[in-house]
């Protein structure tokens, strides 16, 4: 990179005193300036000299570098320009970044039943949670898209990678990255959901949760591929093929069966991009297997094989993981599909709210099409009122829902049920327990509750 010289400065980081003289001096110009005005015979104001001029604008192109200097962890080193219009801004930069003052982040955590943060639990951390209570719209920054991997994060070289297509297949294939992307590509905007999603609405409990912690493990992108129907077009799928073994790269060596259904074949994709630039690492750089509308899991990163069959092949991630336990002790595996739900994220977990107009807010998704409709209750579901949607509604996408809403300071029990375009309604806790019993930690849909208190602290409830 070219280096830029600009005469007056030495760009080096400041220390506690140079900052201070350097303030000392910028006072005296001022003195000196005052003295100058004072002494003028006609009242008139006088210029600063030439000299006081070049050191004046020397400080404030200096303090206006000041974030270019400044590594990002020491943010709070910055100093603030009181007004941002007299100093110079910030040079462009190679790879973008946020504000410093913008704090969102994923929460780390490491499964069921363990604690979250990055410190000393970071060894052990696979899932990180996505801060949904401070997102806008629809799309999930690709930065704070829920991860959930069972070996880590692999490196791997773009250039080097390969997919494997075999099986049940007249023409088995090697396909490198560049040779996926030669194909005509797609893409669009789908949900991802870890089918462990909300897992702690199974417990009884009334846990100091963000909606953070309960529903993170879900996020939207637009991805962008080559769907795999043309590659089965590619290799010569044969009618017998009724399904397909997806295998990763990653030390997990994770894979999964996937039923060759009519919407599987329609809308699967092998994805390279997500959100307008290239898999991150964490989703599956550099190719992954997108299934729109199913569980997190089979959504295969670092995808390296696939093989077509006529049977499921049972691996360890659908039979002894990834099954639902139900009350009678039977395992129902392939419970694939993601069921309709919604989360309201504002009001919601440790926020703080005050007497008057507030608007509701939040989310909902169907893996089984479009959202149609999503209601909202005040009082712990005895009635329900429509809340708007916000446009987009695309089918398994994440769609925003709002209602406005006039707390009075009195006890609040707040909740939002989806209704897709099926027509199946988002069930209560009693009425999943029902069916379903508590033996399970995945496929957990729910309505969420969120209770506010006469003081306007808003609480997580499982009632």
């Amino acid at each position: 990179m070219a280096k830029l010289a600009i005469p007056l400065i030495e760009f080096k980081r400041s220390q506690p005193s140079e900052r201070c003289s350097m303030s000392h001096d910028l006072s005296q110009d001022k003195d000196s300036e005052r003295h100058e005005r004072k002494a003028s015979p006609s009242g008139e104001p006088v210029s600063s000299s030439r000299r006081n001029f070049l050191v004046r604008s020397a400080s404030l192109i200096a303090l206006g570098t000041a974030g270019l200097l400044v590594p990002p962890g020491h943010a709070e080193e910055l100093e603030v320009p009181v007004d941002p219009m007299r100093v110079p801004g910030a040079l462009p930069r190679p790879y973008g970044d946020r504000s410093p003052f913008v704090k969102s982040a994923r929460l780390g955590g490491a499964g069921p039943g363990a604690p979250h943060g990055w410190g000393a639990n970071a060894p052990n951390n696979y899932n990180s949670l996505c801060p949904l209570q401070d997102l806008f719209g629809i799309v999930t920054p690709s930065s704070l898209h829920f991860e959930r991997h069972h070996n880590g994060v692999p490196l791997i070289d773009r250039a080097q990678h390969r997919l494997l297509i075999h099986g049940l297949v007249e023409r088995p294939m090697i396909f490198s990255v560049e040779e996926l992307e030669r194909f005509p590509s797609s893409s669009r905007l789908v949900f991802l959901e870890c089918s462990g999603n909300s897992w702690d609405g199974w417990r009884e409990g009334t846990p100091d949760f963000l909606v953070q912690d309960t529903h993170g493990l879900t996020s939207c992108s637009e991805w962008t591929g080559v769907k795999l129907s043309t590659l089965l077009d590619a290799v010569g799928a044969g009618p017998e093929a009724t399904w397909l073994l997806a295998e990763g790269s990653d030390a997990a060596g994770l894979d999964r069966s996937v039923p060759l259904t009519s919407d599987v074949v329609n809308e699967a994709m092998i994805c390279y991009g997500q959100n307008g630039e290239p898999l991150r690492p964490e989703q599956g750089f550099p190719i992954r297997l997108l299934l729109p509308g199913f569980e997190g899991n089979i959504n295969v990163k670092w995808l390296r094989r696939l093989k077509l069959g006529s049977a499921p092949s049972m691996t360890r991630w659908e039979t002894s993981k990834y099954t639902d336990l139900m009350p009678d002790g039977k395992a129902y595996q392939f419970s694939l599909v993601m069921e309709a739900k919604s989360v309201i994220t504002s009001p919601s977990g440790r926020q703080q709210i005050q007497p008057g107009f507030q608007e509701i807010r939040g989310l909902a998704w169907s893996g089984r099409g479009k959202v149609q409709r999503v209601e909202v209750s005040m009082d712990g579901g005895r009635t329900w009122q429509p809340a708007q949607l916000q446009d987009p509604i695309l089918p398994k996408c994440h769609t925003r829902f709002r209602i406005p809403w006039r707390w009075d300071g009195r006890e609040a029990l707040l909740q939002s049920r989806c209704i897709d375009e099926t027509g199946y309604v988002q069930p209560t806790r009693d009425a999943l327990i029902k069916v379903r019993g508590t033996n399970s930690i995945y496929h957990y849909n729910a309505v969420q509750s969120w209770k506010v208190d006469h003081d306007g602290r808003v609480r997580y409830t499982s009632a």
